[in-house]
């Protein structure tokens, strides 16, 4: 008899990418019922270790991992387009129209959900911006020969911080793109309206193209083990070198030092800057998001990970529908039982964010079941696809 391929079928290999995407939404889902029930105790960017306490610290940490593994996803999943579909033309068509969508949304929806205020006073551009303008670049890119794809990306995202000491005043000709492309900051564009750019694009291209790099380790008829060879050196070796330029206070950076005690002294460590985010923290994000796209690739006929993969079929629609409940919710909570915070409603303690967080995962789960079911079922629909 034929020996066992060692390849599973192409619907079954994406269980793994669907896990880690489901994963990380659940990160990002703590992180926002953060945002809305801690809105008294808000933490810097990057977060202060010598007055925020350790479970805060290591929730918010959680959180660092959403951002990057969404963005290299994207960049993968656009490879895994062209394979269903015309190859790179049908991908660059995709990714202009789809990009162009997550723009306009986050303008709109996701910028509603946060301020509930129309006409809004601010606009902040936020991860959603940051995908669409990746995908607009990769749009691009993607003609580009692999290598040179995965150079450029490589360029992007450990030689940026060479620019850190770049500013450009408001007034001058380069201040708009700037501030969109590396320098966190406000446009104005008028008396009443103001753009925050909490996300600058320009290392978020270089992950995306990384993403899209990668895309031939999942290319129907890849063999699972040399992938997960893959997956493992190049997640240690993104480990290894955070851990070398941290240990030295290395490029671009802020520097760490010992605490009263060792769960400080990690703090420090691990407390890097992500907006935009340093090389060390893509290091840190990445290598331990390939590492477990590694160990869902390993497991992925577990009944365990069936509820994650539920959550990254849909992420688009999860994103606005969590942060619209999420926004009711805090909006009944103050009519109910008005503001005990100073100025705000919420928590006194980190652990009812956990609590909630679980709550709210479970009483999401079966619209978002709903609407990955029926993405699946009605590919004839094409505008589910943008979500």
């Amino acid at each position: 008899m034929p020996a066992p391929s060692a390849t599973p079928p192409p619907t079954m290999r994406l269980q793994s990418i669907d896990a880690l995407r489901g994963l990380v939404i659940l990160f990002m889902l703590l992180d926002h019922v953060r945002e809305t029930f801690l809105l008294h105790l808000q933490v810097p960017d990057p977060m202060d270790v010598s007055v925020t306490e350790p479970a805060l610290f290591f929730s918010r940490t959680l959180a660092h991992l959403c951002a990057p593994v969404f963005i290299f996803l994207t960049g993968l999943s656009a490879f895994l387009y062209g394979e269903k579909h015309d190859g790179r033309s049908a991908v660059s068509s995709f990714l202009l129209k789809r990009g162009l969508f997550l723009i306009v949304l986050e303008f709109t929806l996701v910028n509603f959900a946060w301020t509930f205020q129309f006409p809004p006073s601010v606009i902040y551009l936020q991860v959603i911006w940051a995908i669409g303008l990746s995908m607009l670049a990769l749009a691009a890119l993607l003609w580009l020969p692999r290598g040179l794809l995965a150079t450029l990306g490589l360029v992007i995202v450990a030689g940026h911080n060479l620019l850190d000491p770049l500013q450009f005043t408001e007034g001058s000709a380069l201040h708009v793109p700037w501030a969109i492309l590396h320098d966190r900051g406000w446009i104005e564009l008028s008396d009443g309206l103001r753009l925050r750019t909490s996300y600058p694009l320009l290392p978020w291209i270089g992950v995306i193209a990384l993403g899209y790099a990668a895309g031939p380790w999942f290319a129907r008829g890849a063999d699972s083990v040399p992938r997960q060879r893959h997956l493992l050196n190049a997640g240690l070796v993104a480990l290894l070198c955070f851990a070398a330029l941290r240990l030295i206070n290395g490029y671009g950076e802020q520097t760490w030092s010992s605490g009263e005690d060792g769960l400080r002294t990690l703090m420090s460590l691990l407390n890097v800057t992500k907006y935009p985010p340093s090389l060390l923290f893509l290091c840190l994000t990445l290598g331990c998001g390939l590492l477990l796209l590694r160990a869902f690739e390993r497991h992925q006929t577990q009944r365990w990970l069936k509820p994650l993969t539920v959550f990254g079929a849909a992420p688009m629609f999860f994103y606005l529908l969590h942060l619209y409940v999420l926004k009711l919710l805090y909006l009944a909570a103050v009519a109910i039982w008005g503001l005990n915070q100073g100025s705000h409603f919420g928590f006194d303690a980190v652990w009812p964010l956990w609590v909630w967080t679980l709550v709210l995962a479970v009483a999401l789960f079966p619209a978002v079941r709903w609407f990955a079911d029926l993405k699946a079922r009605r590919r004839d629909i094409e505008w589910l696809k943008y979500l």
